[in-house]
């Protein structure tokens, strides 16, 4: 059957006009950009933002009495009000810039580093990212706590009745993503999190590759931490967030010791900043956040239930013609997952079509997408991936099937 054709609730030419390097050729064909799992592109919105930064106001932040220092630090702050208001927080001093997902999370095992025990658990899921998996294998080694892996099944899609049979009165922590990047599963966080906390557990959400396509919800979720990169938003690289329960914060001890996250420092003894300071050691990345902010606004000026409805469009059509493919299998689950398409064509190596894909101008990512124990589940060693963004269109679509399909015959 033939899938339905995609209606746009905005106007996808002025949203493609805004990013400049969609106009671009690869090997003499128009860019399909379709790794936006990976890394989003930037709309001229937030490089003007950029090139603003540098120009005109660039100074260090907290530190001077001078106009430009005061410039920056106010957009710096006002940035962090912008996330506060769009994830919902309860204060703007339970968020923290980083430098992306990863530094996040590393924060929060560097903390409980000093916290947990030999007799302790931990449970993360089987579809996390390796930076949701590394820092707390070593962070095990270091307290010989205990680590529980939360199984999923063929579809992609984890074990609930299992998690509830592992939580217990040692799980002191559980986590999680609440997007799958290889596959696209969107967890049920909202329940992962409730049954916790009925054993007293704190959670650690990895939103990456949730925040480009919808808006968690800090109160809604009563998640303990949540962390997310800007490159994944239409923002640049280098910075991130995570955000804390300021309870959480607070018992801590800061990951790095520097400048800006002191309160008094003798030979003697040193006192530690109130937040957030007392997790941003150094000077930070000051036109990242601020630029990150510009992101965030203008993805809020889209519409992020407009983007999640389009992409979801994008995602069925493009999953509709994929299927009609002889030798096609497309990994994780049917529905409830975000624009992500993760594939291979039986006795073809992924590695051979995204090479092709290329040449035909078609980005896509192709391997284990940082999480070798989902494809070690498949026995694959990985995948063909096709991440959508709203400002991919149904044409783009076509030719990237019409690449595979060309692919394919030329591989067979």
């Amino acid at each position: 059957m033939e899938p339905v054709p995609i209606h746009m609730k905005f106007d996808i030419e002025k949203i493609r006009a805004d990013f400049p390097i969609l106009n671009r050729k690869i090997n003499g064909a128009p860019l399909v950009y379709l790794d936006n799992a990976a890394t989003s592109q930037t709309p001229q919105q937030v490089i003007d933002t950029i090139v603003e930064y540098y120009s005109e106001y660039n100074a260090n932040i907290h530190r001077g009495v001078h106009s430009l220092s005061q410039e920056a630090t106010e957009r710096y702050e006002g940035a962090r009000k912008i996330i506060q208001n769009h994830i919902n927080a309860l204060s703007d001093h339970e968020i923290i810039f980083t430098s992306g997902t990863t530094h996040g999370i590393n924060i929060v095992a560097n903390g409980f580093s000093s916290i947990l025990k030999a007799e302790d658990e931990i449970i993360i899921s089987a579809l996390e990212h390796h930076s949701n998996i590394v820092p707390w294998q070593m962070m095990c080694e270091q307290t010989g706590s205990r680590l529980r892996v939360l199984p999923m099944n063929d579809s992609g899609v984890l074990n609930l009745d299992e998690y509830r049979d592992m939580l217990n009165p040692k799980t002191r922590l559980v986590l999680v993503d609440h997007v799958s990047n290889a596959l696209g599963t969107i967890n049920p966080i909202k329940e992962i999190i409730e049954l916790a906390h009925q054993t007293g557990a704190a959670v650690l959400v990895d939103g990456a590759q949730a925040c480009p396509h919808l808006v968690p919800d800090m109160q809604d979720l009563d998640v303990d931490f949540y962390v997310l990169s800007g490159h994944k938003v239409c923002g640049p690289t280098g910075i991130g967030v995570l955000y804390g329960k300021e309870k959480w914060l607070n018992s801590l001890p800061p990951y790095q010791g520097g400048g800006e996250m002191i309160s008094e420092v003798t030979f003697e003894k040193t006192t530690y900043a109130d937040l957030p300071h007392k997790f941003e050691a150094g000077t930070p990345n000051v036109c990242g956040a601020i630029a990150l902010g510009r992101a965030i606004d203008y993805m809020n000026d889209i519409g992020f239930d407009n983007i999640f409805q389009y992409e979801e469009q994008l995602l069925s059509y493009a999953s509709s013609k994929l299927n009609s493919i002889e030798g096609m299998r497309i990994y994780g689950p049917p529905s409830n997952k975000a624009a992500v398409i993760s594939f291979n064509i039986d006795g073809i190596h992924p590695y051979d079509i995204g090479t092709i894909l290329d040449k035909l101008g078609i980005a896509v990512r192709t391997g284990h997408h940082c999480a070798q124990p989902i494809m070690d589940y498949y026995n694959i060693p990985g995948t063909v991936r096709a991440s959508f963004a709203f400002y991919n269109t149904q044409e783009e679509v076509d030719r990237f099937v019409n690449a595979v399909i060309r692919a394919k015959s030329m591989l067979s």
